[in-house]
Parts: structure tokens; sequence; C-alpha cells
């Protein structure tokens, strides 16, 4: 608050913030611009709540809850409004989704549960550049044989995607003479040693298997 002779009152004194700049709202412009500019990714990697209005299908409020730490990675030229992608650390990234790949190994339903419990789900395969993508990771190390995916069936040949995508026996990637239909065999893996992308195999649901989870990466 100023007195008549244009001096502020000592009970009233702006903040430093402010007095050092000429006028408030271009202070606060320059503040901002340089925020953005300067500090963005350190912004992205310690907050856990980036938005995106791009949700391919994997629920991600639980997920933005449960990681305090994200790697971003820019994917568009420079100046683009949105144009970085983050994952959790320690997942790893493919186009627009993020995957989280065991150390352990559980049952499918213990698997589902993991997922779930991270904001994620079973990892649906929707394409064969992300079967291509998932069958090297898998080889990463290669210490493992089995990993659980989102496919089951509730009856003999009746197969379906956890987020009830719809499956597309043409768009599938058994190995030769899977799925054999034994008795119990509801759930599917991906196979380590097969040298082909068509590495899935339909396995019983009761037996440990590593698994890989799916989320929705989040756009800033």
């Amino acid at each position: 608050m100023m007195n008549e002779q244009g001096r502020v009152s000592p009970g009233t004194a702006a903040p430093a913030e402010e007095r050092s700049c000429p006028r408030l709202n271009i202070c606060l412009f320059l503040l901002t611009t340089l925020a953005i500019k300067a500090a963005f990714m350190t912004i992205c990697l310690v907050l856990p709540f980036c938005h995106s209005s791009d949700q391919p299908g994997a629920p991600q409020q639980q997920q933005q809850q449960q990681f305090s730490e994200w790697e971003c990675k820019s994917t568009v030229p420079q100046g683009t409004e949105r144009g970085w992608t983050c994952c959790p650390k320690g997942w790893r990234r493919f186009q627009r989704s993020c995957y989280f790949l065991s150390l352990d190994k559980m049952n499918w339903a213990e698997s589902e549960q993991n997922c779930t419990g991270m904001g994620s789900q079973l990892v649906v395969i929707n394409s064969e550049a992300e079967q291509v993508f998932l069958s090297e990771q898998i080889k990463k190390p290669s210490e493992r044989e089995n990993f659980y995916i989102g496919l089951f069936a509730e009856k003999v040949g009746q197969w379906q995607w956890v987020d009830k995508t719809p499956y597309n026996v043409t768009a599938a990637f058994w190995r030769d003479g899977e799925p054999n239909f034994f008795p119990g065999e509801n759930c599917t893996v991906m196979h380590v040693l097969e040298q082909s992308i068509n590495n899935w195999n339909d396995v019983r649901s009761d037996l440990e298997h590593h698994w890989i989870c799916e989320a929705a990466a989040v756009i800033v």
C-alpha cells in the first residue's frame, strides 16, 4: 500500500520478487517462462501427477500415485506444446505404452493382481510391432523363460484380453502347434527361448512364471 508521496508503507511492503519487477504481470510471465524452459524435466521427474489427455486404455491415476520418479523423453520437435512421453523409472517405453518386466515369478491371477496394484494390467498386444519389441525385451536378461501376458480363455478356445480388446486370431503370435488345448491350459505366456516372434504358449494358470505389465505412457 502506497502513501501520498508514492512510497510503500512499512507494514505492507511488497515481497522482494515484486519489488524487483516494474510490473507484477511482467515479472510473473518471465518467471513462468523461465521455469518451463529451464526446469521442465526436473518437474516431470519429481512430480508423479503429470496429466495426459490420451489414455490408450490402461488406468493411470493409481499408477501416477504409485511412483514418485519418472523418466521423460522428447518425442516431437522442440517448441511443440505437448512433446514429452513419460514412464515410471525402471519401466520400458514403446510408442505410447510403458512396460514392466518382473524379476519374480507368480501364478497368472497373482501376476494380474500385481499389475493392477501398480495401476496397470497384464500386457495386451495389439500389433506386430509391439510383439517384436516385447520379444526383444524378454531376452534382457536371458535367465528368464516365460512371461505371462493378458490373454486367457474362460472356455476352451475362447481367448480374450484382460481389457476386453477383441481377440484377433490373424494377429496372434502362437508357436507352432499352439495353442494345443491341453486340459487346464487357459492362460498365455511369451516363451523367451523361441527365436521367432511367434512365441506364445498356452499354459495352466496355477504355474508360476514371470509377467509383463502395461500402462499408458503419460504425455505432457
